[in-house]
């Protein structure tokens, strides 16, 4: 068997053992182990392994287990063939018909919630042939902001989810203002004109007020009063039962007084209905066959369900599924909002944060965040994540592709006596992409104020793919040029910078949101807003914006990614 095709295999089943990422150094080992015959050809065994192991950790998980059930089907364990079909709890034979739905507030920016339950339902159609629809849930105007309606589908665009159907949960008005007269005139909901405590305690308490007992005649009358009465001077509630162990179903209010103008129907209504009424009704409506959504429903599923049944329209199967939260990271709407203003976050898109914006602007790649959504899974379980669950993802795709770039933060000016001129030419990528970033250098460098601060008098340090050198009573002095001393001699190697006046100045906004500056290769220059680069032995940091230094000179402003 070609060598190639063994490295590929057992590359794959490797990743896959361990979370997506092969270990070149376990390959090699095995293969000297199993083929003599490459003993003597260490060297190009290794570079072989390192290139098939990158092309392998640039797939996705997913990606790669189709692979290896191509190439080696009989590698693959009993437990990838049972993980690969991540719905098969939703029983969905073939040939059933499978609409689903993602139903976002036009509130806020979208969070990792959002995205993982747009991400499922989508995926979810996809794998069955059907249909996936956007809704927007624009029934409280008080909510309820324009610019959302944007924000959403193009952050949910670059994530990569796409919709054969967008809808307005606000267009069908008629249609939930039609249901409500139904239940109204066959007796199973009234108008109530207590204010909102008096519901409250009523709820609490269990007990029913006057208003329960109104006729049909006089509820209709009522309703259609409803829009020249203030605010709060009435609602419509069903009537079911003011003892049931589920507070939610304790005659709660299915339309409401809302004096406030919409943001795409303006004045047109003043009765909105509620969460729970428009979304089952319109589920059954748009035919949503199945949805998948986060825990905080699920106490809501029993009342959408009644509500269904009341009306006499197909229920939709829901699966709500547990929430997860990022260690130390702020996740409520109204906390974020209220640290924007206070001063505590740039704004929804603060580094800190994990909104779909600042993901984004922080340089995470769309299938990095999706390839993390889905290994969380589908379970009821609560789980706490840390940043480096979706680091992990991230990395394995900038690693495979970003270009590295010479960055020296906090520069200090080092002279190496003695240093010959050299014309070094660096790689833009390890493995795909040779040489590419060209220095001339001579005596001058710059180098970091940590490793300039650290060096030891008589000890040897390599200016990385430069120069060896020695620290002196009275400064430094060249020693070699070649690696192998270093190697025998040598206590570390330096990040560097020839000195010159074509270098760009660089500013980097850390998670923290305190800045880096410092000084980077002119390359740099050609790098474009959005794009995301390795600054070797720094990180990988995304260039955010080209603006001006206090002298007039171009600075670069990125953010930094993740180690």
């Amino acid at each position: 068997m070609e060598i190639d095709h063994i490295i590929r295999r057992l590359a794959l089943k490797n990743a896959l053992d361990y979370k997506g990422r092969a270990n070149p150094k376990a390959l090699l080992g095995k293969i000297l182990g199993e083929h003599a015959e490459w003993r003597d050809k260490r060297a190009e065994l290794a570079k072989k392994i390192d290139m098939i192991v990158n092309e392998v950790n640039r797939l996705s998980i997913e990606d790669q287990t189709k692979a290896l059930e191509q190439e080696a089907p009989e590698m693959l364990g009993k437990k990838e063939k049972k993980e690969r079909d991540m719905f098969a709890f939703l029983g969905i034979k073939e040939g059933d018909k499978v609409v689903t739905a993602f139903p976002p507030g036009p509130e806020k920016y979208p969070h990792m919630g959002h995205a993982k339950a747009s991400l499922l339902n989508y995926l979810l159609a996809k794998q069955y042939g059907g249909k996936f629809i956007l809704r927007f849930e624009d029934t409280n105007p008080k909510l309820v902001q324009d610019i959302f309606y944007d924000i959403i589908q193009e952050n949910l665009k670059w994530l990569g989810v796409e919709w054969d159907e967008l809808m307005y949960a606000s267009d069908r008005m008629e249609l939930f203002y039609n249901n409500c007269e139904k239940v109204l005139n066959e007796g199973d909901a009234y108008v109530c004109s207590c204010d909102a405590e008096k519901i409250k305690l009523s709820r609490e308490k269990g007990n029913a007020c006057a208003c329960r007992d109104r006729s049909t005649a006089e509820n209709l009358e009522l309703w259609k009063n409803m829009p020249n009465l203030p605010e709060g001077h009435a609602t419509v509630r069903l009537k079911i039962d003011l003892k049931h162990q589920n507070t939610t179903m304790r005659d709660p209010t299915i339309f409401r007084i809302i004096d406030q103008p919409h943001a795409r129907h303006g004045n047109k209504y003043r009765v909105w209905p509620n969460y729970d009424w428009q979304n089952a009704i319109i589920d059954s409506e748009t035919g949503v066959t199945h949805r998948i959504r986060s825990k905080e429903f699920e106490l809501r599923n029993e009342l959408q369900r009644y509500i269904q049944n009341t009306l006499g329209i197909r229920e939709t199967s829901t699966y709500e599924i547990g929430r997860f939260n990022f260690v130390g990271v702020e996740s409520s709407g109204r906390r974020i909002r209220e640290g924007i203003e206070r001063g505590e976050f740039l704004g929804w898109d603060d580094p800190s944060l994990t909104t779909i914006v600042a993901l984004r602007r922080r340089g995470f790649q769309p299938k990095a965040i999706r390839d993390f959504l889905i290994s969380t899974g589908v379970s009821k379980a609560e789980a706490k994540l840390t940043w480096d669950d979706i680091i992990m993802h991230n990395k394995r795709l900038l690693d495979a592709e970003a270009d590295r770039r010479s960055f020296v933060k906090d520069p200090v000016e080092l002279w190496v006596k003695g240093a010959p001129k050299q014309k070094v030419e660096l790689h833009l990528h390890p493995t795909h992409r040779k040489g590419g970033r060209k220095f001339e250098t001579y005596d001058l460098f710059y180098v970091t104020k940590d490793d300039f601060d650290m060096m030891e008098e008589g000890k040897m340090y390599r200016l990385m793919d430069c120069l060896n050198f020695r620290k002196q009573k009275d400064g430094f002095e060249f020693d070699s040029l070649e690696v192998a001393n270093y190697k025998k001699h040598g206590e570390k190697i330096i990040h560097w910078l020839p000195k010159s006046e074509k270098l760009m100045d660089v500013e980097v906004m850390m998670p923290d949101k305190k800045t880096v500056t410092g000084l980077a290769e002119m390359g740099l220059g050609n790098v474009k807003e959005g794009e995301v680069v390795q600054f070797e032995r720094f990180g990988f940091c995304r260039l955010d914006k080209v603006g001006k230094t206090n002298t007039g000179d171009v600075k670069m402003v990125f953010w930094y990614t993740h180690n």
